[in-house]
């Protein structure tokens, strides 16, 4: 009995008052970051600051003069890897971008392991495709890199070196038809 209230005494009592002003430290850290965060945001609410005023920009507007030229070329690249349920809708989203189509280049990044969904993936190109759409279908033969291994192999092509912009959607992210303008 003697024994273990000694070795409480030395090495329990000593650890725990340690890990106590360590915690209280980190208590206080906490307090100090959330009375900051307050005054940030009250600070900003009455000066009113937000990011349209901090950053200038303006959507595109068609120019009668200029065409679609003053359009920057845009690359969209959709990476997919047996997206079975989203493969349509990603794709339509990306085609369905309010863009000049001289000036979009849809790029889908197929790395699907499955030959059916690889199939239906390259069906769904060629009927985009054969609406107008400038879009490229891109099968690589490994899978190095995953999903980023595909889009730094897509920048690779010919078409995509001429592009001003580079637009990643992911195959189950749905964004506006306006997102670009």
């Amino acid at each position: 009995m003697v024994i273990c209230s000694l070795i409480k005494m030395w090495f329990l009592v000593p650890f725990l008052r340690i890990y106590m002003y360590i915690n209280l430290a980190l208590c206080m850290l906490l307090f100090i970051e959330k009375v900051y965060m307050v005054v940030v945001v009250v600070v900003n609410k009455l000066f009113g600051q937000k990011p349209e005023k901090l950053y200038k920009w303006e959507p595109f507007e068609d120019d009668v003069e200029l065409g679609t030229s003053h359009y920057p070329l845009v690359l969209v690249q959709v990476p997919m890897f047996n997206e079975r349920e989203v493969y349509q809708l990603s794709i339509g989203a990306a085609c369905g971008l309010s863009w000049p189509s001289d000036r979009i280049v849809i790029q889908v990044l197929d790395d699907s392991t499955d030959p059916l969904i690889k199939g239906m993936v390259e069906m769904e190109c060629q009927s985009w495709a054969s609406k107008g759409v400038n879009i490229h279908y891109q099968v690589r033969d490994n899978r190095k890199g995953y999903k980023a291994g595909a889009l730094k192999e897509g920048l690779k092509h010919d078409y995509a070196k001429q592009c001003e912009y580079v637009v990643i959607f992911d195959a189950d992210f749905q964004h506006e038809p306006d997102f670009l303008t």
